[in-house]
């Protein structure tokens, strides 16, 4: 794991300011979606549900109050990052956050199998937590993180998909994945097993960039090129303009944006 970007050390605490919005979409009757931040705890979590009778709903809710709980509770234990950054500081917040999203694992499938009739329900999950000069990244599933840096959207999570998979593995061009019929079918999620591999990542912050975690309901209408303008709008005008954007051009899944500005 390295710290992506490394830059100079700053002297000013950063100011974190998040935002988030989710919609149901305009062809789904229930929003399966949930997302939470917490800009005194640095903590920003986006989760999108599956499963029947309401199953997704509750595993995506689940899912992210035990991570916030996790994380509530462990923090006082982590260092902030700042350059140089301590290996072992950093080792200690990705276990913190892969601890965490696997105990939402442990909680959703537990739940589902006292309950029969949400056997299979689980969720995605993406969260990013600040420390100090610093971002964990934690990534179950297909919904994303993205950053605008200098202007410029970068995706900054895998999307744990066949299709994902399969381009990694140069099985299919990106033109076959577009009409792939395996485009919704989902490699690794919360609560489906009772165990699950999470990717983490360290991100180097800087004043100006912004991260925005979203389901894929929005990502999967979102062109490279639309990040970066919309995310410059800022705050409740950014997320709202997400969603109207995804809906305008289908709204055929739950949207939802969480944006986090860092000044």
């Amino acid at each position: 794991m390295q710290p992506s970007e490394p830059g100079p050390t700053m002297g000013a605490p950063l100011r974190r300011i998040g935002t988030g919005l989710s919609d149901v979409g305009r062809k789904r009757q229930s929003n399966e979606d949930a997302y939470f931040f917490d800009d005194r705890l640095g903590l920003y979590i986006v989760g999108d549900g599956m499963g029947g009778h309401a199953a997704g709903e509750i595993a995506s809710q689940e899912a992210v109050e035990t991570v916030y709980g996790m994380v509530k509770r462990g923090i006082g234990n982590l260092h902030e990052l700042a350059d140089p950054v301590v290996e072992e500081d950093a080792h200690a917040a990705c276990r913190l956050m892969e601890s965490s999203i696997q105990a939402a694992t442990y909680m959703v499938f537990s739940m589902a199998e006292m309950d029969k009739s949400k056997s299979g329900m689980g969720t995605t999950l993406s969260a990013l937590l600040v420390l100090g000069e610093y971002a964990v990244t934690a990534q179950v599933g297909d919904s994303r993180i993205y950053r605008v840096h200098q202007g410029k959207a970068e995706q900054l999570t895998e999307d744990h998909t066949l299709i994902a998979w399969q381009l990694k593995q140069g099985l299919i061009t990106p033109q076959e994945a577009k009409k792939s019929p395996h485009r919704n079918v989902i490699t690794r999620a919360v609560g489906n097993r009772d165990y699950v591999q999470v990717d983490t990542g360290l991100v180097k912050l800087h004043p100006g960039d912004k991260f925005l975690l979203c389901s894929d309901g929005l990502h999967g209408y979102l062109r490279d090129s639309d990040i970066a303008p919309i995310m410059a709008l800022g705050a409740q005008a950014t997320v709202q303009k997400f969603i109207d954007l995804a809906n305008e051009r289908g709204g055929k899944d739950n949207i939802t944006a969480v944006l986090l500005e860092i000044e």
